[in-house]
């Protein structure tokens, strides 16, 4: 492997390069950047000055560590405000009862159908579900489903 990066404050030199390949889509927004531990390999760098290198793109808005699944690409726009899946579906969901079209007393999708219709775990979709229930939009009635909470519930 050739060594291209010398020099004093190497991580600056990193931070230019994925400027660069973000710039350019070789990195997409809306795409997880690659791991620390490929990122020390491609640059045959510490991990501390991946991290170093990470931390400045952050404060630029050009990623958005998630915890648990690593730096998404945002591209220099605003943070993501959905960072996970679950988030995403139940605002989705959020927006269909306010909106009336899922009413008072109506059923709300299956877990299935949610899951196809996102391309989602039902983990996931569940978290979606669970966040609605908690904020009291939704009601789960053993053995029949979820419904939407009526204006007397």
């Amino acid at each position: 492997m050739t060594r291209w990066l010398t020099g004093w404050r190497i991580y600056t030199q990193i931070v230019d390069r994925l400027r660069e390949r973000i710039k350019m889509s070789e990195y997409p927004v809306g795409s997880m950047m690659p791991s620390e531990a490929a990122l020390c390999a491609k640059f045959g760098v510490a991990r501390n000055t991946i991290r170093r290198a990470m931390a400045v793109l952050e404060a630029e808005g050009l990623i958005q560590t998630i915890p648990a699944k690593g730096r998404l690409v945002l591209g220099g726009g605003m943070a993501k405000k959905e960072p996970y899946l679950y988030q995403a579906i139940a605002r989705e969901l959020r927006q269909q009862i306010a909106s009336g079209e899922l009413a008072p007393g109506s059923a709300v999708p299956s877990e299935l159908t949610l899951r196809r219709a996102h391309r989602v775990s039902r983990s996931t979709v569940r978290q979606a579900l669970a966040v609605l229930e908690r904020e009291g939009l939704i009601v789960a009635e053993h053995g029949r489903g979820r419904f939407v909470r009526g204006e007397t519930s």
